[in-house]
């Protein structure tokens, strides 16, 4: 199978039905084999059946429903999960995407051996305000911090090699951070391709103002996750060694200090009203508890195990 079309949707019945249309009339007439994959992240309208009327009469057309709404990294996670093509690509449900983009996608990953090709919506339909001034800030910090030189980490549009999508670990809201997540695990070959944006045409944004605060927040979790998530200690235990040095140095100065004044027939004044007492052993209990802290990762890392991260209520097509 050539392509695999992870859409993660929520309360989206007016757009399914005619973007299933418009992505078949393309793949079709570029004679591609394919599958679609839906995966309806617990809406409360009749996208689900819509879903199922597609998928019985076309058996490339596939559904999984979560018996809540968890999320969109939980939604693809579902979908790559399932995913057979050679290049699996993601898009949204609400027919702001262009399919008509996914030729060209799908080229440069299979031709000019790219691991990933973002979209990047240069031309946006959206608040300016609400939307588009945050996500140039979002997308400038992101670039920033994780060295991945893309315009616009959150467009939905992207198109992966398979092996990208089975080796990596899409958790939490960390589907903005996908291409950082693909880089960290080796796969370099990332660039972007410019997309076009259309306007919704039904419905309303499921994201508000919060999702950027979400993504900062995120931001900083990949950040560290990419430089010490695999050794706590080297953070934690240094910063705590540190701390301890500095606390017991200090408290060896105020012990000298003591026994010098005694030697020296100098008035004799009680350590506790030295405020450098306090100074050291604080600093010598937080440098403790900070090794503690990287010792624990470390028992975490060796002894964890995975979860299921959501609940599928159903699943249609011949997965």
């Amino acid at each position: 199978m050539q392509i695999s079309i992870v859409i993660p949707l929520l309360n989206e019945e007016q757009s399914i039905v005619e973007l299933y249309n418009w992505i078949v009339k393309v793949l079709r007439s570029n004679t591609f084999s394919y599958e679609i994959i839906f995966i309806d992240d617990g809406s409360t309208d009749d996208s689900w059946n819509a879903i199922e009327a597609l998928s019985r009469n076309d058996k490339s057309v596939k559904g999984i429903k979560f018996n809540r709404n968890y999320g969109k990294s939980q939604a693809l996670h579902a979908g790559f999960l399932q995913a057979q093509g050679e290049v699996i690509i993601t898009m949204d449900a609400d027919l702001q995407d262009n399919p008509e983009e996914i030729p060209e996608l799908y080229r440069m990953i299979r031709e000019e051996n790219y691991d990933l090709v973002s979209g990047w919506k240069k031309k946006r339909y959206d608040n300016v305000l609400s939307k588009n001034i945050p996500s140039k800030v979002f997308n400038a910090a992101a670039r920033k911090t994780s060295g991945v030189k893309l315009h616009d980490f959150n467009c939905g549009l992207k198109a992966y090699r398979k092996a990208v999508v089975k080796n990596i670990d899409v958790y939490g809201e960390m589907h903005r951070y996908i291409p950082v997540l693909a880089k960290n695990s080796g796969f370099t070959k990332i660039t972007e391709k410019e997309v076009q944006h259309q306007a919704r045409k039904y419905g309303k944004t499921k994201f508000g103002v919060e999702r950027f605060i979400n993504g900062f927040l995120d931001l900083i979790t990949i950040w560290f996750l990419s430089k010490f998530g695999r050794r706590p200690m080297h953070l934690f235990g240094a910063l705590g060694v540190l701390m301890f040095i500095f606390g017991f140095i200090s408290a060896g100065w105020i012990g000298i200090s003591k026994l010098y004044k005694l030697y020296h027939g100098l008035p004799n004044v009680l350590v506790t009203s030295n405020p450098w007492f306090y100074i050291a052993l604080t600093v010598m209990v937080i440098g403790s508890q900070l090794f503690l802290a990287g010792f624990l990762g470390e028992l975490i890392l060796r002894s964890k195990r995975e979860k299921e991260r959501y609940l599928i209520n159903k699943t249609t097509g011949n997965f």
